[in-house]
């Protein structure tokens, strides 16, 4: 079987549509057609079925798209290695990140490694922390920054800690307070967000033996911000989403002290390819340059 029918699979896989699919690997969308029903007559049995919403994997097809994808996985590691034994830097890296991470770093970092690497591409997957460790897990992306702990048992590269942060309406009758009280959370009304998103958060509540007063949930951080503005209630936030940016908010260290862990986790450094080790490398190195130099930034 011809690894670039693999590739093409992921890439519909991926974009859940023929059309896109067809869009990003520079062929028709009846060439993609073609090659998928091809797999299909190989493999002995349907992988995708097509529906209103777009392409979905069968249940046969999300069984064996992990060995696909390590399969396209490895074909591009062999070429890069062959690219980097020319003394030439290919390839492509997929990074898996959370929101604070993709704003507030990501930018700058891509910028430079690009500048370094201009033969190496760089794709984004942006989501929660279950997302992110389920692309970890699946091996959608090749390394991700994480806040540990996370669920696969994966090589961690600590980079930096994070304060968690109460955020109030600047009206607020403790917005003036040096600290917040975790057991505050209990009587505000509480903006919260999904166990996937903040389980930091609510780690630091729960062990203060507090039920918050949960009013309003959304997965959306700037929603939360927004609400909080609009004095619908209180949230917590990590500093680094906060810094750099002029919210009508007033933000307090908690009461006790909460933190994250920003990290990098690849499944296996040993295995990662010569394009992944480099961005990788470039992380570290970046966090490193940067750190007296920001201010959300601690160790």
């Amino acid at each position: 079987m011809s690894v670039n029918k693999y590739k093409i699979l992921c890439a519909v896989v991926e974009y859940g549509s023929l059309t896109r699919a067809a869009a990003a690997m520079g062929i028709t969308q009846s060439g993609v057609s073609h090659t998928i029903a091809s797999l299909e007559r190989e493999i002995g049995f349907s992988i995708i079925k097509r529906g209103r919403t777009g392409v979905r994997l069968t249940p046969e097809g999300e069984i064996i798209i992990p060995a696909i994808r390590g399969i396209v996985n490895s074909s591009e590691q062999l070429e890069q290695l062959a690219a980097s034994i020319h003394g030439v830097a290919v390839g492509n890296v997929r990074i898996g990140t959370f929101t604070s991470v993709a704003v507030h770093w990501l930018p700058q970092i891509m910028r430079e490694f690009q500048n370094e690497y201009p033969g190496i591409n760089i794709k984004i997957y942006s989501g929660d922390y279950s997302d992110v460790d389920l692309w970890l897990s699946d091996g959608t992306v090749d390394l991700a920054f994480v806040a540990p702990p996370c669920s696969g048992d994966y090589d961690i590269i600590p980079l930096s800690e994070d304060r968690i942060l109460a955020i109030l309406p600047k009206d607020h009758p403790m917005a003036s307070y040096e600290r917040f009280p975790v057991s505050a959370f209990g009587t505000e009304p509480f903006i919260s967000m999904p166990e996937s998103s903040d389980h930091h958060t609510r780690r630091a509540i729960e062990a203060a033996g507090v039920v918050p007063n949960v009013k309003y949930s959304t997965k959306d951080d700037y929603a939360i911000i927004a609400m909080v503005e609009n004095g619908l209630g209180v949230s917590v936030m990590p500093e680094l989403l906060l810094s750099g940016r002029n919210y009508n908010v007033a933000a307090l260290e908690l009461d006790p002290p909460a933190s994250r862990t920003i990290a990098l986790a690849i499944p296996s450094i040993e295995n990662a390819s010569p394009a992944t080790k480099a961005f990788a490398n470039h992380i570290k190195s970046w966090v490193e340059r940067n750190r007296s130099n920001i201010i959300y930034l601690r160790t």
